[in-house]
């Protein structure tokens, strides 16, 4: 079968090698991928910069979706044929976090591959109305977005930090719950786009260096209930001053360089703030569940073929789209 692995050299993110199809053990299946998705943390994986140490020949990429191609001894979830998506923390089914394990794309290989065998656990069944290419968008961003904005409903007013794929289903989300929704950016055109997906204003966060004091006179002077943080140690500060009293950050990601925090800030405005460690597969479910019953799909910036996925890597790497980059199989 042809996969791709990390390469380990600054030429290319990585490289096409052919593997043995796995055969699936007992209580496993086969998995014939069809699409997989990029997120921000496999530029750090290729890139050799990750938290902790990708082993060389790894095959990339925690989010994907496929067929049931053969199954094991013992199977009972699914059959040949059943359409399935990654969930992206393989042993964690439901209850409490209790620690990251091992990950796709680090201690375990990744779904940029013709075939994986995974567990029978690990895997979700894919929402009917949707594509193998918006699937593969959900195990990672999807699921990070919906555990980031529990609890919001009707009366709230949540704030999404730019146009990639965790603040864009975020958004999407938020709405679905009945929420307001202001978003940042710094292209016009997206601007628009965010609008469309339903955020009432889009503040420039170029043009305002200091957005965090404009977010929260939108907010009708008070701020925002919640704010979905992806820039993290250089952003957090705006955020605060964006924060309505008593409200809640969910710390998704920390993507833009900053200096120290003076945490007494926090007290001073009653902040929680939770980091979100995308969700289980209990949650996966209950999420698909409400993505099936709303007809919700997925924005795609771009979609690569296999044999391009070095391009696609660089693609993402650029940041310049809206929405997930697709790998299509």
């Amino acid at each position: 079968m042809r996969t791709y692995q990390v390469s380990g050299g600054a030429d290319a993110p990585v490289v096409p090698v052919e593997r043995p199809v796995p055969v699936p053990a007992a209580g496993h299946l086969l998995v014939r991928v069809k699409a997989a998705a990029l997120n921000a943390r496999d530029r750090l994986i290729v890139s050799g910069t990750y938290t902790a140490p990708v082993p060389p020949g790894r095959v990339p990429l925690s989010d994907g979706a496929g067929v049931v191609a053969a199954v094991g001894d013992g199977v009972t979830r699914f059959r040949v044929g059943d359409r399935v998506l990654s969930g992206f923390h393989p042993d964690w089914i439901h209850g409490p976090f209790t620690g990251w394990g091992d990950l796709y794309g680090v201690q375990r290989d990744g779904w940029l591959t013709e075939y994986i065998a995974v567990h029978e656990r690990s895997v979700a069944a894919v929402p009917d109305h949707l594509s193998f290419e918006e699937a593969a968008t959900l195990p990672c961003a999807a699921l990070t977005a919906w555990s980031a904005v529990d609890g919001v409903g009707p009366g709230d007013t949540v704030l999404v930090q730019g146009s990639g794929g965790v603040s864009v289903f975020a958004l999407q989300f938020a709405r679905l719950a009945g929420a307001r929704v202001l978003a940042t950016s710094s292209s016009p055109e997206k601007a628009e786009r965010l609008r469309a997906l339903g955020a009432s204003e889009v503040v420039d966060y170029v043009r305002t260096p200091e957005w965090g004091a404009a977010v929260r006179e939108l907010a009708d002077g008070r701020g925002a209930d919640l704010i979905v943080e992806i820039g993290g140690a250089g952003t957090v500060s705006q955020s605060l001053d964006a924060l309505a009293d008593g409200g809640r950050i969910s710390l998704v990601g920390n993507l833009a360089s900053g200096g120290g925090l003076d945490l007494t800030r926090f007290f001073r405005r009653g902040a929680a703030l939770r980091t979100i460690t995308v969700g289980s597969r209990s949650d996966l479910e209950r999420m698909n569940q409400v993505i099936g019953r709303h007809r919700l799909r997925p924005v795609i910036d771009r979609v690569f073929p296999f044999a391009a996925a070095p391009d696609a890597f660089a693609y993402f790497e650029k940041g310049a789209g809206m929405g997930k980059v697709v790998i299509s199989l």
